[in-house]
C-alpha cells in the first residue's frame, strides 16, 4: 500500500530535504524514523518539493510504500488504527523540528511529486524596525530598507504565466527551466511584515528566492518595475538579481487533483515541459 504523509519542519537545522552523506537532512531523519517505526531495514521516500538548506515547510507531502501486513505489525498492541499508531510512533522518534501531521492510505495512482497540481510558498520580509520580531527571526528576513508593495505587485504581473525561468534558476544539466507561475503577489500583514505568495506547477532550483530578490530590488526603488520583465526575457542568470536568504521561505501547501485524475496528472507531469 502507498502511504501519504503530511509533514512540517523547521529547516534551520537541516541541509535541505534530500539525504546527503554526513549531513543532517529532513529526508534522512524521516526515513530513519520510518524504518524504525515500521521495523524495516530501510524506507524509500518521495516528496512533493525538495526544499533547499534552511527552507521551512508547513505543507510538505511525502509518500512511501509498505506491505499492509508490515504496517499492521508495526502498530503492535496499540488500540489505535495502524496509520494513527504510525503517526504517534513517528513523532515519538523524530526530533522536535520535524512533525508528522497525518498519515493516510493514498488513492491509487497517487505520487507525492508527480501528481501535484501546484506548490505554494510564502516568503516573509520585515522591512521596518517595527516589523522586526526577534522571536521569529528564523522565519522572517530582516530587510534594511522599506519596500513598496504596490511596485512589487506591478513587477510581479510581468512574471506570471508559462515562461522559461532560466534567469531565476540555477541550471541543472538535462533539466528544463520552463514553468507555469500561477500566482506571485505581495501583501502587508497586520504585523507590518511584507509577505509574498508564490504558486507554480513546479519550481526549479533557487527560483522562488531569485524571484523575491528581483522584486525586492524593485520594491526598494533600486530598479524600475519593467526590470523584472527584462530579466525574465533574457533567459540567463544575471548577477544583479540577488538570491535572498533561505530562512524567509516556507513551503505552505501542495495541491492535488481528485483521485480519479491522479494517474493522468502523473503522465502529464512526467512529460517534458515545452513552450506553449
Amino acid at each position: 500500500m502507498r502511504i501519504r504523509i503530511d509533514l512540517a519542519y523547521d529547516g534551520s537545522g537541516f541541509h535541505g530535504w534530500a539525504a546527503q552523506p554526513g549531513l543532517r537532512t529532513v529526508q534522512g531523519e524521516l526515513s530513519a524514523a520510518a524504518a524504525t517505526a515500521l521495523r524495516m531495514p530501510s524506507v524509500e521516500l518521495v516528496c512533493a518539493g525538495r526544499t533547499d538548506a534552511g527552507v521551512h515547510a508547513r505543507g510538505q507531502v511525502v509518500h512511501l510504500d509498505v506491505e499492509p501486513d508490515a504496517l499492521a505489525r508495526s502498530a503492535g498492541r496499540a488500540p489505535d488504527p495502524p496509520l494513527e499508531a504510525l503517526v504517534r510512533r513517528l513523532n515519538g522518534i523524530l526530533p522536535a523540528d520535524v512533525r508528522v501531521r497525518r498519515a493516510v492510505e493514498a488513492a491509487p495512482g497517487f505520487d507525492a511529486r508527480f501528481s501535484a497540481l501546484w506548490r505554494r510558498y510564502a516568503y516573509r520580509v520585515a522591512d521596518t524596525p517595527a516589523a522586526v520580531d526577534p522571536l521569529v527571526r528564523g522565519h522572517v528576513l530582516a530587510w534594511p530598507r522599506p519596500v513598496d508593495v504596490e511596485a512589487m505587485n506591478e513587477a510581479a504581473v510581468l512574471l506570471l504565466g508559462q515562461h522559461d525561468f532560466a534567469s531565476f534558476c540555477k541550471q541543472r544539466e538535462g533539466a528544463t527551466t520552463i514553468r507555469v507561475l500561477q500566482e506571485l503577489s505581495w501583501r502587508r500583514l497586520p504585523s507590518g511584515v511584507a509577505e509574498a505568495t508564490v504558486r507554480a506547477d513546479a519550481f526549479c532550483h533557487s527560483m522562488v528566492r531569485s524571484l523575491v530578490g528581483c522584486l525586492l530590488a524593485v520594491g526598494e526603488g533600486r530598479r524600475p518595475v519593467a526590470w523584472a520583465g527584462e530579466i525574465l526575457a533574457a533567459e540567463r542568470r544575471d548577477a544583479s538579481v540577488p538570491v535572498v536568504h533561505a530562512h524567509g521561505l516556507t513551503l505552505e501547501e501542495v495541491a492535488y487533483p481528485p483521485d480519479a485524475e491522479l494517474g493522468a496528472r502523473v503522465e502529464l507531469t512526467r512529460a517534458r515541459r515545452e513552450r506553449a
